[in-house]
């Protein structure tokens, strides 16, 4: 089950255009699967590089879909290493993406895997950066679901998803 792709799915249905951002530090590869071939979502997903890391099969920059999906799906692959500012860089582009759709409703998959110190990713996102990824995102003004995705810092998973979510709120 992919709950980001399902809510998408049943926003499109309902509202109209969706789009769906995954910041996961792995990439999208259930999310691209599904939408690729489809013009119902527009996908975005910021990871890390899979040439280097899991999955190696998907989530390359050159893989925009397919069909009547074509356009409607892109991977912003990051290198070992990313800190906040270059990750914020690429979300900024990211977020134009979705902003020049105009969707109705905005899916977030947010992976707090992306987090300094995170077993299983070797970015440097601090917690300031997560909580700065969510007032940008927040900044759509859009209804927007967020799914909790990665997160294997247990000692920080909580403060991180507090970062995110605290933008939100307001």
């Amino acid at each position: 089950m992919n709950n980001a792709a399902i809510a998408a799915n049943w926003l499109a249905s309902l509202k109209g255009k969706t789009a769906l951002l995954d910041i996961d530090y792995h990439a999208g590869n259930g999310t691209q699967d599904i939408f690729y071939n489809s013009a119902d979502a527009l996908t975005i997903s910021i990871h890390a590089d899979p040439a280097h890391h899991y999955p190696s099969f998907v989530g390359y920059a050159d893989e925009t879909g397919d069909g009547a999906g074509r356009g409607f799906h892109h991977n912003f692959p990051l290198p070992a290493h990313t800190g906040d500012t270059e990750y914020l860089r690429t979300l900024d582009d990211a977020i134009a993406l979705v902003r020049s759709f105009n969707p109705s409703t905005l899916v977030v998959s947010a992976g707090m895997d992306i987090y300094d110190g995170d077993p299983l990713g070797d970015f440097h996102v601090s917690a300031d950066g997560i909580g700065e990824i969510g007032r940008r995102i927040a900044r759509l003004d859009l209804p927007t679901v967020i799914c909790q995705e990665g997160g294997y810092n247990n000692d920080a998973l909580g403060e991180n998803t507090v970062a995110l979510l605290s933008a939100f709120a307001s």
